[in-house]
This record gives C-alpha cells, sequence and structure tokens, in this order.
C-alpha cells in the first residue's frame, strides 16, 4: 500500500511517498497546470492513502475519492505544532505529513461529503450576497441621515422608500442614490431565488426540521447547523461544540491564576453570525431564554450576553440532535455542557 504525505499549494503538490510492501521511498514536485497531479494520481493501485493539511480545495478531494484512494484531512495547526524543527521547506512538511501518517499520529480531522460542500456553498454564496445588501443599507441610511431624516428599518417600507427618494439633493448625491437603489433591488431578486432554495433544502431535511421547533430558529439556521456540524456523536460534551464554533473565551492561565479574554472565533464565521441572530429572536420568543439573558444583562454589557445566548442555543441544537427530542421536550433533558450524555461510553 502507498502511504502519500502531500503539502499542496494552489499551484502544485510537493508529495513524498512510501510503499508499505517494498519499502521503497521517494519524493516529487506536482505542477497542477501541467496535469501532473492527475497523471500521478491516476497511476497509483487503489486504495492509496493521502495526508495532506485542510484545504479548500474540492476539485482534488474529488479526484481521489473518483480514484478510489483515501484521503486523511489533518489539521494544520497540530501538524505544525508537532514539528520543532526551525527550518520550513516543502519537502520537510511533505515528509512530516508522511512520518505522522506511518507513526499513527496525524491529526485526521472529519470531512464533509461532496453534496454537503456544495449545499454549504448555496449557503456562503447567500450570506456573501447579504453582506452586500446590509452594505448598501448602510449607505442610503447615511444619506439620510445627512439630510436630517432618521428612519432606521421603517426606512424600507413603502413609505420609507417614498420618503428617501424624496429626499433634495444635489446631482452626485442623487446619483449615488439612484445607483444605489438599483443595485439594493438586483441583489434582492438575486437573494429570493436563493432564499427559496435554503428553505426547500432545509424542508427535505429532517434534522433541520427538528431544529426548527426551537423558536427563533428558521431553516437558514437549522440548514445551517445542519451542514456545519455534520455527525454530531463526534461532540462528546456540549463544550465541545462551542469550542468547536469558536463561542468560548481564549485562555492564558497560569501559577493558579486564571485569565480570560474575548472567544476565540475559531470556528465558521458565518455560523456564528447566524447563532447570535438566531438567539436574539429566541430571547423574544422563547421565555426561558429570555429570563437567563436578562439575567446575564445586569452583570454584563449586551453585547456579552449576545454571545453567551448564541452559546447556549448552539449546545441545544446540539442536544436536540444527540437526543433526537424536539422544543420543548429537549429542555426537560439538556445537560451541562461539563456533563457528558447519559448512557455514552
Amino acid at each position: 500500500m502507498m502511504i502519500i504525505g502531500c503539502d499542496f499549494h494552489p499551484s502544485w503538490q510537493q508529495v513524498c511517498w512510501l510503499d508499505t510492501e517494498t519499502g521503497e521511498t521517494g519524493e516529487q514536485k506536482l505542477v497542477q497546470a501541467l496535469g501532473d497531479a492527475e497523471r500521478f494520481y491516476r497511476q497509483l493501485s487503489a486504495p492509496a492513502l493521502i495526508g495532506m493539511e485542510a484545504t479548500g480545495n474540492c476539485q482534488l478531494v474529488d479526484l481521489l475519492s473518483e480514484l478510489g484512494h483515501e484521503l486523511w484531512v489533518g489539521d494544520a495547526a497540530q501538524i505544525r505544532a508537532s514539528y520543532v524543527r526551525q527550518q520550513k521547506t516543502d519537502k520537510r512538511d511533505a515528509a512530516h505529513i508522511l512520518k505522522l501518517l506511518v507513526e499513527g499520529r496525524f491529526p485526521r480531522i472529519w470531512m464533509p461529503s461532496s453534496e454537503v460542500r456544495d449545499l454549504r456553498q448555496l449557503l456562503l454564496h447567500r450570506h456573501k450576497l447579504v453582506i452586500i445588501r446590509a452594505r448598501v443599507k448602510n449607505e442610503l441610511q447615511h444619506l439620510c441621515l445627512n439630510q436630517g431624516v432618521q428612519r432606521k428599518h421603517k426606512l424600507w417600507s413603502r413609505a420609507g422608500q417614498q420618503v428617501l427618494r424624496e429626499l433634495p439633493l444635489k446631482p452626485w448625491a442623487a446619483r449615488r442614490r439612484e445607483d444605489l437603489l438599483r443595485l439594493m433591488a438586483m441583489l434582492d431578486q438575486q437573494i429570493e431565488p436563493l432564499d427559496q432554495a435554503v428553505k426547500a433544502e432545509a424542508q427535505r431535511d429532517k434534522m433541520a426540521l427538528l431544529l426548527q421547533t426551537q423558536p427563533g430558529v428558521g431553516p437558514i439556521t437549522a440548514l445551517a447547523y445542519v451542514l456545519t456540524m455534520g455527525d454530531v456523536s463526534r461532540f462528546p460534551r456540549g463544550k465541545q461544540v462551542a469550542s468547536y464554533l469558536g463561542l468560548i473565551p481564549r485562555e492564558h492561565s497560569s501559577g493558579g491564576r486564571q485569565k480570560l479574554g474575548a472567544i476565540t472565533k475559531q470556528g465558521n464565521r458565518m455560523m456564528r453570525m447566524l447563532l447570535v441572530e438566531a438567539a436574539q429572536s429566541a430571547v423574544r420568543l422563547d421565555p426561558q431564554f429570555r429570563k437567563k439573558y436578562l439575567h446575564r444583562c445586569h452583570a454584563k454589557p449586551k453585547a456579552v450576553a449576545k454571545v453567551a445566548a448564541a452559546r447556549k442555543l448552539a449546545i441545544r441544537l446540539y442536544w436536540m440532535l444527540r437526543t433526537q427530542k424536539p422544543y420543548p421536550a429537549v429542555v426537560r433533558i439538556e445537560s451541562s455542557p461539563r456533563v457528558p450524555l447519559v448512557g455514552a461510553s
């Protein structure tokens, strides 16, 4: 069996391999544009084991899957932390990945399927367009504020739009207003079918339907959570879920003194934003959520309380998937993030 360590770059790959049957080793640089990588992997006898650091290149993942090879993707931070030498080259990186594979120390991470990765692109594309639309709206709000008009969210009502169009502006400011209004209308037309597609996918997914029983969680947040978390049984506790999403504080404690900072933000940025938005809706719709949120607001700033609510919501959604219990039944069995699931080995 061939075991291959791959140091991946967009333009080339540096590979280092070991044939476990013959003991033969070697290394090679594969240039993507010349087709070296595809020819190299096609000539291998399947199945070969390829290890590489986490990457966003889906084409290589799909190619290896098609050829029947096994791809292991590793945590880049842990791979780098296990290499103590100060000399870093592509050849050394590929050889180090191969060494971790052979010694059984490779920090493998979970990889979603091809279908899940494609659905993530739907959510990501919609998310990026929504961010652009929010920036356009902020520019229009700025134009109104310069004229002494403050409507906030009411500016997007029919009456607010009429007020915006009737503002007495100078020529270039008026041109800016018209261009921004056309851009916003175009973005609305592009986002609408994406919203419908997300809702349709959420209706077909049983796990997403289960999460939507929680007040404040809609189809977009539910589907994004399911696609981001994957198989939730890989998380023994809710605390690991919060860490995976970057919703736990940084810590630099030593000598018996605990020192905490802001949240790590090491997880999926889009998922964190959706959870914070959903948590604010849950505060309005769920009496228990509102009670705990208001209690935190007495001692902490509102921004901290919102993040704490998002963390609690993420853990509750995790327990809903683990126990397959909808809201409100999950509230009665919801556990502390420090307590493992009852019955788990």
